[in-house]
C-alpha cells in the first residue's frame, strides 16, 4: 500500500526539490469523514495507548537480559520479553525450541543455569529468521528438526545462518528422549508454510508461533499471514489442544486458553466489524468526480472509508482490552476487508 504524505511532509520535500515535481504530485486532502481518533497508518501518534497490566510479564533483569521460567518437568521458557523460546532437558541433552538471533547466547546461559548437558537437538517453528537465526550461536552439531515446507523454504532461501534441517516431517513426529516427549504436528497454511504446533503432553504446554499473542493486538496483518482463512482456522484448532500454558513465541508472558479465547473474540469481532463496513459503504463517495474514470483510486477511496468504519466499531470495546491496540488496529482492518472481498 502506497500511503499519502502529509501535508507537512509534502511541504517539505517541495522546499527540498523546488516546486516542479510537487505540481505532478498528489496532495493530501481533508480526513474521510468520522475518522478515527487512533492515528492512521503514515501519521505518527503523540503517544501511544498504555500497555493494560494483563499485557505484561514478569520484568527481565537487565544484567541478564533475559529470564527464565519453569513450564513443567524438564521445561523452560527463555525470554527477553519480545521474543520466547524453550529448552527441554531429559536424561543425557537438552532439546531447544527456537533460536532468535537477538539472544541465542542467553539461551546458552540459561540452560548452563539449569543443567551442564550438551544441546542434541534444536526444533525449528518455522524459516523465519526471527525465530531461528541463532541456531549457530547455540554451538555444537545439534540434529535439526523442522516441517518439510520449512526445509524447502530454507533451501530457497540459502541462508548459512539458518542451516537446513536434518530431519524432516510431513504431518506428525514425535520426539521421545529417555523420559521426555514432544509432540509435532502441521496443520497447513496459516502464518507460513511449515509453521507448526510444538506441544509436551505431561508438562501440558503448547507452543505455536506467530499465531496467539497473549494480551496483546496481533502483529500487523494477522502477523503477516501467508493466509488469513487458514489463520482463523488454526487459532481455533490451538484451542481445542489440551494445554496449560500457551507459548507464543512473542510479548513478555505466557497465555492460557483464556488468551485464545480473548483472541478469538477479537477476530470474530474484527471479521464483523469490517462484513459490515463492505456491505454499507458507497462505492465513490467524498471522491473528486474527476477521479471516478480512475479504478485504482475508486477502490483506494473505498477501502480507506471501509477501514474507517472498521476501526470505528472495534475501538469503543477493544482499546483498552489489547495492548498494542492503537498500533496495529488499522493494519488488521485492512488485511480483514481483503481477506473477505477476495478469498
Amino acid at each position: 500500500m502506497i500511503l499519502r504524505p502529509t501535508l507537512l511532509a509534502m511541504a517539505a520535500l517541495c522546499g527540498i526539490l523546488g516546486t516542479a515535481p510537487c505540481e505532478a504530485q498528489a496532495q493530501a486532502g481533508a480526513p474521510y469523514r468520522d475518522m478515527p481518533a487512533i492515528a492512521p497508518i503514515g501519521v505518527r501518534p503523540d503517544r501511544y495507548l498504555p500497555v493494560p497490566e494483563t499485557a505484561k510479564g514478569p520484568p527481565i533483569d537487565p544484567a541478564k537480559g533475559y529470564r527464565i521460567q519453569e513450564l513443567g518437568r524438564g521445561l523452560y521458557l527463555v525470554t527477553d520479553n519480545a521474543y520466547q523460546s524453550m529448552f527441554l532437558v531429559y536424561e543425557t541433552g537438552v532439546v531447544v525450541v527456537d533460536a532468535p538471533p537477538g539472544y541465542a547466547q542467553h539461551i546458552r546461559a540459561a540452560i548452563a543455569e539449569v543443567t551442564d548437558r550438551p544441546i542434541t537437538h534444536v526444533i525449528y517453528s518455522h524459516s523465519h529468521t526471527d525465530h531461528i537465526g541463532g541456531v549457530n550461536a547455540l554451538g555444537g552439531h545439534p540434529i535439526l528438526i523442522a516441517q518439510e515446507e520449512t526445509k524447502r523454504l530454507l533451501a530457497r532461501d540459502g541462508d548459512p545462518e539458518r542451516p537446513l534441517p536434518t530431519v524432516t516431517f510431513k504431518d506428525r513426529y514425535t520426539l521421545k528422549l529417555g523420559s521426555q516427549r514432544l509432540e509435532l504436528s502441521y496443520h497447513g497454511v496459516a502464518h507460513e508454510p511449515g509453521n507448526i504446533f510444538i506441544y509436551a503432553p505431561e508438562q501440558r504446554v503448547l507452543m505455536v508461533v506467530d499465531m496467539v499473542f497473549p494480551g496483546w493486538m496481533p502483529w500487523r496483518r494477522f502477523a503477516v499471514a501467508h493466509d488469513v482463512p487458514g489463520y482463523f482456522e488454526q487459532i481455533a484448532a490451538i484451542d481445542r489442544v489440551p494445554f496449560d500454558t500457551f507459548v507464543g513465541g512473542h510479548v513478555s508472558r505466557v497465555g492460557t486458553h483464556a488468551d485464545v479465547a480473548v483472541q478469538l473474540a477479537f477476530m470474530a469481532d474484527l471479521k464483523a466489524a469490517a462484513s459490515t463496513a463492505l456491505k454499507t459503504t458507497e462505492i465513490g463517495g467524498e471522491m473528486d468526480p474527476a477521479d471516478k474514470a480512475n479504478p485504482w483510486a475508486v477502490f483506494d477511496n473505498y477501502i480507506d472509508r471501509v477501514v474507517v468504519q472498521c476501526v470505528n466499531t472495534l475501538t469503543p470495546k477493544w482499546q483498552s482490552r489489547l495492548a498494542g491496540f492503537d498500533v496495529y488496529v488499522w493494519d488488521q482492518c485492512y488485511a480483514m476487508e481483503q481477506s473477505l472481498r477476495i478469498d
